[in-house]
């Protein structure tokens, strides 16, 4: 049973149980149970039969016209019309209306019409549906690397105001381990350094690592020059995937954990100095691949990474 009902039709089984209530309830218990009135519970005995046909809803649509509705004459200048020009538009049509038929109604009222009789289909975008993304099911296959703005709340008032500081992060698609680590600058020099200290750190190369369109990681416009990043890459023997440009989800898995980093580390984090923010990075970096996660079967990354290791590798820890 709803609830309410406003200005929707009751079906016919509801029509049907408010008058079984009725037959041994009274007629006030009825109305403020079923949210009616005592003039439709009559109008309801009335028609019952005994069978849930004769309860049905009957249609609402009026049995004639609308005075305002348009004329016989104008519907068949509109079909006419439509029919000599099958592509003809709104403007073109309520012109040739106007000049060649007297048409005096609004341009909406003309917009209605084709609307209601489906002479006139607006084109509605469809909406957005992301193709399924194939996680890597292998160790070391894909990375994304993205970069996060530190900000400016987790400073005291030892640390310089002007000065900026942002959080370098790389993540394996396959275990969803981390490293991060901080820096002064958003350039060039720091990705090169910092995807040498992750090398270091994991312990491997990766097949591919995937970033988006910044400046640190490729030239924003077409050049013959060969960036930093892409010449140790080339080094490396590593493939330099660009994101879609203005497409954040496609890096999907570095742009979640930099919001987890807010919930979990920047929402209480106070440091003095650039050393002590790297110092409590490095602490947190080893708290967020233990903390177990949905998408990895309630395991923590470095979980993941040892079992991987093992199956892939046939290396162990």
């Amino acid at each position: 049973m709803k609830a309410y009902h406003h200005n929707s039709p009751y079906s016919a089984k509801e029509k049907m149980n408010a008058l079984k209530l009725l037959s041994h309830s009274t007629i006030e218990y009825v109305c403020h149970r079923y949210h009616c009135s005592e003039r439709s519970l009559y109008r309801w005995k009335s028609k019952y039969n005994g069978t849930l046909e004769s309860l049905k809803n009957n249609s609402s649509a009026p049995h004639t016209p609308h005075p305002n509705a348009h004329t016989s004459e104008e519907i068949k200048h509109i079909k006419d019309l439509i029919r000599r020009n099958p592509n003809i538009g709104l403007n073109e049509l309520y012109g040739k209306l106007r000049l060649n038929y007297a048409y005096t109604r609004h341009p909406v009222s003309l917009y209605r019409f084709l609307r209601k009789n489906g002479f006139f289909n607006e084109c509605r975008k469809k909406p957005y549906k992301p193709k399924k993304y194939d996680t890597p099911t292998t160790i070391g296959e894909k990375w994304q690397l993205d970069v996060k703005y530190v900000p400016y709340d987790c400073r005291t008032k030892d640390v310089p105001f002007d000065m900026k500081f942002y959080q370098y992060t790389i993540i394996d698609e396959c275990t969803r381990e981390r490293f991060i680590y901080a820096y002064k600058e958003q350039c060039a020099d720091s990705t090169v350094d910092f995807v040498k200290r992750a090398l270091i750190y994991f312990g491997y190369a990766p097949k591919c690592i995937q970033t988006d369109n910044g400046q640190e990681f490729t030239f924003l416009m077409q050049t013959d020059r060969v960036h930093k990043f892409d010449m140790l890459c080339e080094e490396l023997g590593i493939i330099h995937k660009l994101i879609k440009p203005r497409t954040p989800r496609h890096n999907g898995k570095v742009e979640r954990s930099h919001r987890n980093d807010n919930e979990r580390f920047y929402k209480y984090l106070k440091f003095y100095s650039f050393e002590d923010l790297q110092l409590q990075m490095k602490a947190y970096l080893k708290r967020s691949n233990n903390i177990p996660s949905i998408a990895l079967g309630w395991k923590t990354p470095l979980q993941v990474r040892k079992e991987h290791m093992l199956n892939d590798w046939g290396v162990i820890e």
